[in-house]
């Protein structure tokens, strides 16, 4: 039987590791930044940690899911779950701010917080990772990954990926 305060520390340590494993896709992200990391439980049976895609049928799921459980092995945790969780579905909302930080470095557009509405009736304004100018367009409602579109900026001519909202 797990005391509260060892559960409590248990489930801090799972976490931790857990928030430190990055996507396979973008890897300048952890999941954490990304806000998939959704939960972790401490069960009389173990470890859960919750996690939800970025969009339905995501190839890096199961990578992640594979990489969390070797994260809280090489903690000690034994035998810890992933599950999948899909409702609430995720939303580039859950990002961190750090996360959008990390991607724009990285020479990807990050979604704007709160323009999951504004995305769906074509009044987006992204910014160009590149130079930060808004004058900018699409190119292609795919990009180089599913959650990524591709656009070009008018000022330096650029191409880049831009985070997809939802």
């Amino acid at each position: 039987m797990v005391t509260s305060h060892e559960a409590r520390d248990l489930r801090q340590a799972a976490w931790d590791a857990a928030a430190q494993v990055v996507d396979p896709e973008i890897p300048v992200l952890t999941i954490a930044d990304l806000g998939v990391l959704r939960d972790v439980t401490v069960t009389d049976d173990g470890v859960e940690v919750a996690i939800t895609p970025t969009y339905s049928g995501c190839p890096a799921m199961n990578m992640i899911a594979l990489e969390i459980e070797l994260a809280l092995t090489r903690q000690g945790i034994l035998n810890p779950k992933v599950k999948t969780v899909l409702s609430p579905a995720w939303t580039t909302d859950w990002m961190t701010e750090d996360g959008r930080r990390k991607l724009k470095d990285y020479g990807i557009a990050p979604p704007i917080a709160g323009s999951g509405r504004r995305a769906l009736f074509g009044e987006q304004e992204v910014a160009c990772p590149q130079c930060g100018s808004t004058e900018t367009e699409v190119l292609s409602e795919f990009g180089s990954t599913s959650c990524k579109a591709l656009w070009r900026c008018r000022a330096c001519r650029e191409p880049f990926d831009y985070f997809k909202c939802h």
